[in-house]
């Protein structure tokens, strides 16, 4: 144990680093606890009402995609992670003293970004290795891995430096 607390002592930012990753799965959790909840019952009777509004389209693939419910149950799941995930970051990664009133507004912007990004890239991505001859089976995965790196990588930076610095 002495020599993890010696590393950590030596390289705290490759800690916080890791700590930033391991604890942003509280907010994956809270997504798929929420998620379930809303797609199960809370919009469930939405499920075959058709939604298209600007790059959220919930009206094709009714059966699998959910309509209204699929929607509403994705932006109130990911409003609760990115709240959960504001809050761990704050106060156990970051520990950071930046005023309330002037991170959230600056998080706000960030979650809508990585929002987008995730809702778009993966099937860009996705296209983009199979042109270059990446199997159809393994393409989703490597899109994922890569949707999950630029998050980290706009994420990380954005929260330490930009919305959680410390006084």
């Amino acid at each position: 144990m002495g020599k993890i607390k010696q590393l950590i002592a030596d390289h705290p930012n490759i800690w916080e680093f890791i700590k930033f990753n391991v604890l942003s799965n509280c907010a994956t959790i809270t997504n798929f606890i929420i998620m379930w909840l809303c797609t199960g019952f809370i919009f469930k009777s939405f499920a075959n009402t058709p939604f298209k509004f600007l790059v959220f389209n919930y009206a094709d693939n009714i059966e699998s995609n959910l309509g209204l419910c699929g929607f509403l149950s994705f932006l109130v799941a990911t409003a609760a992670a990115q709240t959960v995930n504001f809050f761990v970051q704050k106060n156990l990664v970051f520990k950071s003293n930046a005023a309330f009133e002037k991170a959230v507004p600056k998080y706000i912007v960030l979650a809508v970004v990585l929002v987008l990004v995730s809702a778009a890239l993966p099937a860009y991505s996705q296209s983009f290795f199979v042109n270059i001859g990446v199997s159809e089976a393994l393409a989703p995965t490597l899109a994922n891995v890569l949707n999950i790196l630029v998050q980290v990588v706009l994420s990380y930076p954005t929260m330490k430096f930009w919305i959680m610095p410390n006084k």
